[in-house]
């Protein structure tokens, strides 16, 4: 098992969940008019078959996203509807140094790389399935790595050190 004093990067906490279904104004019934979420912004993507409405929770850096996600064609891929918990990301203290040593010890990331996210962000993800090349992955799970801005590494470290 590795020690954290070896890991050259910190997860610092939830950056976003994302939910698809079929129909986002369904899922807006929910987390906007019943639950009081605050829709921030949209992102539409025909490469990701996604069109989303990014909401948000919290505030400063303790800021969650939650991105209410359905299909532009639900026969194509990727079907951000047929997992109702699409994925999870994490905010990343050093994005770059963290794929690179996840990817030497056997960490699977999905295709595409480092790229810019729906929210500004530099992102990749861990494939949901390991393979005989990469036999460490989300076991079912996508999980989205965010480079975290410098405000939200600055306030996590400072909560790390209060006692």
């Amino acid at each position: 098992m590795t020690t954290a004093a070896a890991r050259p990067f910190k997860v610092l906490g939830i950056q976003q969940i994302a939910i698809g279904g079929p129909d986002k104004l369904r899922l807006q019934k929910l987390w906007v008019d019943m639950l009081g979420l605050e829709v921030t912004g949209t992102f539409k993507s025909e490469r990701e078959n996604v069109d989303e409405d990014i909401c948000s929770m919290g505030s400063g850096p303790f800021k969650v996203e939650v991105d209410l996600m359905q299909p532009l064609d639900p026969e194509k891929k990727p079907a951000v509807h047929a997992t109702p918990l699409n994925h999870v990301g994490l905010w990343i203290d050093d994005l770059p140094r963290a794929v690179e040593w996840l990817t030497a010890q056997g960490v699977r990331f999905a295709p595409g790389g480092i790229r810019k996210g729906a929210a500004g962000f530099d992102i990749c993800f861990l494939h949901p399935k390991a393979n005989d090349e990469f036999p460490i992955a989300g076991e079912g799970v996508l999980i989205e790595m965010v480079q975290a801005p410098p405000e939200v590494v600055s306030a996590f470290s400072a909560l790390a050190r209060q006692p």
